[in-house]
C-alpha cells in the first residue's frame, strides 16, 4: 500500500527533477508545479440520477528563466519522454522571448509558508460512500419540491467533492507542498405561478469537510422560498432610490475593489484606484481585508493556503481600513514594476505566469441586522440578483440588470425584475450607509448585507 508520505514524496521529488533538468539545460532559475487532484459530481433531476461524474488529474508546470527571458509549458504525461519534452519546449521558447527587467523568481530570504496544520483538508470528503453523496442531492431537490405546490419543476439537487494536491519547488531552494478538500450541494427548484409565469433559484451549503455541511432539508427549503419571492416579478418606475444588496451581490461590488486595487491595473493606470493610495476611498464605516491565513472554527478558509503562488507565506493585508486605500494587491511581478513588495497574492496555474489573486477577501460586518438596513427604507429596492457584465474599472462606472424585491415603509412588498441599477463605484463605495451583521463565508469572498443611497433605478 503507497503511503501519503510516499505520493508527497514522488511529487516533490518529480518536481525536484525536473527543475535540476531545466538548470542543466542552461536555464539560470526555474520553477516547477505538480497539481493532482480528484472530483466527483452526482445530479439528481426529478429523483432520478442524471449525471454521475468521478475524475482524476495529474500535471505539471514548468516556468524557466534565462536572465531577463522566461517562458512556461505544461503537460499531464509524467512519462520521462514528456518531462524531457516539457524541459526542453520552456528553455527552447526562453530563449526566443524578450527581455524584461521586472521577471524573476522572488529574493530567497522572501520564501516561506505558514507552519502548523491550517485545516485545509478533511479526509471525510473521500470517505464519504458515493451513495451517501447520491442520497443527500436526492434529499435536498425532495425537501425543495415538497415545499409548495407551486415548486412544479426542478434543475436538480448536486452533491459535489474535490480533493487536490499542490506541490511546488523552484531553484532558490523553495519547497512547498498542501492538501485542501472541498464539499457541497445545492437544489435548483422551479416554481410556477397562476398565471403560468416560471421563476427559479437555488441555495447551497460547502464546506471543507463533511462533518460542517448543513442539513440538506433546511438547504432545499431556502432553495424553495428563494424560488417562491420571485413570483409575479414586475418591473418599477425609473427612479433614484436607496439599494440595499443581499449578501450575495454585495460580494460582487466589494470585489471590484480587489479588483481596482489589483497591482497590474494600477501600473497600468487601468483603474479608478490609480494613484490614491493613502486617499479617502469610501465611507469610515467600511474596512475591507484579503486574509490568506484565516482558520475559523476549526476549518481553513476557501482561500487559506501557507504559500501563494510564488512560494511566499501568505498573509493578511487590510485594502481599505475605515474608507481609506491602504495597499493595493501584488505579486513580485507588479510590486517590482511598482517599485513595492509583493503582498503575497500570487496565483499560479499550471501554465502561464503567476497573476494576482485573492485569498479570503470580505467586508467588516456592521452592526444592523438585515432586517434593521431593511426597515430604514421608506421606498427602494432589495437587490437579490444582477446579470450581465456592466463594471468600467477604468472610469467606476457601474450598470448592471437586476432583480429583487421593492421596499415599501421597511418592508419587502413584491417581486421586481427586468430592471437596471447604475452609478459609479467612486460614488457607490462613500454611499454605503448601513452594513449588515450577517457576514457568512460560503465562499472565498464574502460581505454581509449592505445599503447604497443615491443610485439610479431603470424600469417601465
Amino acid at each position: 500500500m503507497i503511503t501519503e508520505l510516499e505520493v508527497t514524496n514522488d511529487l516533490q521529488q518529480m518536481a525536484l527533477d525536473v527543475v535540476g533538468r531545466a538548470l542543466r539545460a542552461g536555464a539560470s532559475d526555474a520553477e516547477a508545479v505538480v497539481y493532482e487532484g480528484e472530483e466527483f459530481s452526482a445530479l439528481v433531476r426529478l429523483g432520478q440520477v442524471e449525471q454521475l461524474k468521478e475524475s482524476g488529474s495529474r500535471a505539471i508546470g514548468l516556468r524557466v528563466f534565462l536572465g531577463q527571458r522566461s517562458a512556461n509549458t505544461s503537460s499531464s504525461d509524467f512519462s520521462a519522454e514528456s518531462l524531457e519534452r516539457l524541459v526542453s519546449g520552456a528553455v527552447g521558447l526562453a530563449r526566443i522571448t524578450g527581455e524584461d527587467p521586472f521577471v524573476g523568481l522572488p529574493e530567497v530570504e522572501e520564501f516561506g509558508q505558514l507552519e502548523g496544520d491550517l485545516k485545509l483538508y478533511f479526509e471525510d470528503v473521500n470517505e464519504q460512500p458515493p451513495a451517501d453523496r447520491i442520497e443527500v442531492a436526492r434529499r435536498v431537490e425532495e425537501a425543495a419540491m415538497g415545499y409548495d405546490p407551486r415548486i412544479t419543476n426542478s434543475g436538480g439537487g448536486d452533491f459535489d467533492t474535490s480533493t487536490s494536491r499542490k506541490v511546488m519547488v523552484n531553484s532558490r531552494g523553495f519547497v512547498g507542498d498542501y492538501r485542501r478538500s472541498y464539499c457541497g450541494f445545492s437544489a435548483a427548484p422551479i416554481a410556477q405561478a397562476a398565471d403560468g409565469g416560471m421563476q427559479r433559484n437555488y441555495w447551497y451549503s460547502s464546506s471543507r469537510t463533511v462533518k460542517k455541511l448543513e442539513d440538506p432539508v433546511e438547504i432545499g427549503h431556502e432553495a424553495a422560498r428563494r424560488t417562491l419571492r420571485r413570483l409575479g416579478a414586475r418591473q418599477v418606475k425609473t427612479q433614484a432610490a436607496p439599494v440595499v444588496f443581499s449578501p450575495e451581490i454585495a460580494r460582487s461590488i466589494i470585489g471590484n475593489i480587489f479588483d481596482a486595487a489589483n497591482g497590474d491595473a494600477i501600473y497600468r493606470k487601468a483603474t479608478f484606484f490609480a494613484d490614491l493610495l493613502g486617499e479617502q476611498v469610501a465611507g469610515e464605516n467600511v474596512t475591507v481585508v484579503n486574509d490568506g491565513t484565516m482558520v475559523h472554527d476549526g476549518i481553513g478558509g476557501f482561500g487559506t493556503a501557507p504559500f501563494d503562488g510564488e512560494g511566499l507565506p501568505t498573509r493578511r493585508t487590510v485594502l481599505v481600513e475605515k474608507g481609506v486605500l491602504k495597499n493595493y494587491v501584488m505579486n513580485c511581478y507588479t510590486a517590482r514594476k511598482l517599485g513595492m513588495k509583493s503582498t503575497g497574492n500570487a496565483s499560479r496555474g499550471l501554465a502561464g505566469a503567476p497573476g494576482i489573486g485573492a485569498g479570503n477577501f470580505y467586508l467588516e460586518p456592521g452592526t444592523a441586522s438585515p432586517i434593521e438596513i431593511i426597515g430604514d427604507v421608506k421606498q427602494g429596492l432589495y437587490v437579490t440578483e444582477t446579470m450581465g457584465f456592466g463594471v468600467n474599472l477604468v472610469t467606476g462606472d457601474y450598470s448592471q440588470g437586476a432583480s429583487g424585491m421593492w421596499i415599501e415603509n421597511g418592508e419587502l412588498a413584491y417581486p421586481v425584475e427586468e430592471i437596471t441599477i447604475a452609478g459609479n463605484l467612486k460614488d457607490m463605495y462613500r454611499n454605503i450607509v448601513a452594513i449588515g451583521n450577517d457576514l457568512v463565508f460560503r465562499s472565498a469572498s464574502a460581505a454581509p448585507t449592505i445599503r447604497v443611497e443615491g443610485m439610479m433605478i431603470a424600469g417601465a
